[in-house]
């Protein structure tokens, strides 16, 4: 690990010394491609060079040791050595992590699609809550949202729902989401107080660009309608909502937010392109599942990964076994100490198979 960690810092030093040759700034692609790379490796080498600092100050303190009979100075070198090593400690941890294989996706944006489960009109009313956390969750963040599709209920539940979120690092921080979401609580129609337990799915898929995903445009049908709901005469008088059906896969997309069929159709691809990639990436990781099957992250929709219990003012990711009593911190986004966590967990088991191998 040690060589590895030297190779990158040399690296790190070939490119800044390349980056002051004005030469090179003729070629901008070749820089822009330089810049990406050393952002990527800034931090490996940062830690690896206070790695190093720390292993000089301890060869350094030891050298006082073996060779000075100075009471005080021995004991300021004793205290050097053993900081040194503590530090030295928490480096290794750090930069063991900072190794780890890097998800290609951690940078993107993503399509959030949170639909109604068991429970009916409750399912589709805690789907809403669930929109508005992950909402105001990106506000905390300064994250961007736009609703793609949308189709809500009377009482102000949602069926369903895909938005976007953009901003930085959003995947890494929100992909650990996927999956079912469980509640408990006593519904406001229920007379007797009897709590009801209703599930909502949730699928967190990193936006797909065209590179990612290539759509042949002969494996399409689409469909145009009239849009319903909400908005007005317009949308009962133009076709401009879209349905997009995948025919190889059979997956079906539908888009009716704008009033432009055009950008109904855009949206609609966008969500298309995301759902393909998602499924690519299941293929791939059920391939490799009988050699690591991780805690966290597996994007199963079946699973059941979270439970907000409102009765005891808690919410339990089973996954890691957290429980927190602030569901109406959780519920306003106050989620970091619920991804961290499972970011962390995540790294402990991506460690604990790479030693492995």
């Amino acid at each position: 690990m040690l060589e590895k960690l030297k190779l990158l810092a040399q690296r790190d030093e070939e490119i800044s010394q390349l980056l002051t040759t004005p030469e090179i700034f003729a070629d901008r692609p070749r820089v822009t491609k330089l810049l990406k790379e050393q952002k990527e490796i800034a931090p490996v080498v940062e830690a690896y060079r206070a790695y190093a600092a720390c292993e000089q100050q301890a060869a350094d303190a030891r050298e006082i040791l073996e060779g000075s009979q100075d009471a005080d100075l021995r004991t300021l070198a004793q205290e050097e050595f053993d900081d040194a090593r503590a530090r030295r400690g928490a480096l290794l941890a750090q930069i063991r992590v900072l190794l780890l294989p890097h998800d290609p996706n951690d940078d993107k944006n993503v399509i959030v699609e949170i639909r109604g489960g068991a429970g009916g009109e409750e399912a589709a009313l805690f789907a809403a809550s669930l929109w508005r956390m992950y909402t105001m969750y990106a506000e905390r963040r300064r994250w961007k949202t736009d609703v793609l599709s949308l189709n809500e209920t009377e009482l102000g539940g949602v069926k369903e729902i895909s938005f976007m979120i953009e901003g930085v690092g959003v995947y890494s921080r929100l992909k650990f989401e996927s999956g079912v979401h469980r509640v408990q609580r006593v519904p406001d129609t229920e007379a007797s107080g009897r709590i009801h337990t209703s599930t909502v799915t949730v699928a967190v898929l990193p936006e797909a660009e065209e590179v990612d995903i290539e759509v042949n445009p002969a494996d399409l049908q689409t469909d145009t309608y009239r849009a319903g709901g909400a908005g007005g005469q317009h949308v009962n008088k133009t076709e401009s909502a879209i349905r997009i059906t995948h025919l190889p896969t059979g997956i079906v997309v539908e888009c009716q937010d704008e009033r432009s069929q055009h950008k109904n159709r855009d949206r609609a691809m966008k969500i298309l392109r995301s759902r393909l990639l998602e499924q690519k990436r299941a293929e791939q990781e059920a391939l490799i599942a009988s050699d690591r099957k991780s805690q966290v992250g597996t994007g199963d929709r079946s699973e059941r990964i979270r439970t907000y219990n409102f009765p005891q003012g808690r919410v339990t990711d089973h996954r890691i076994g957290l429980t927190l009593y602030k569901i109406d911190a959780v519920l306003t986004g106050d989620l970091d100490e619920i991804m961290d966590a499972l970011i962390t967990a995540d790294q402990a088991d991506k460690l604990r198979a790479q030693e492995d191998t």
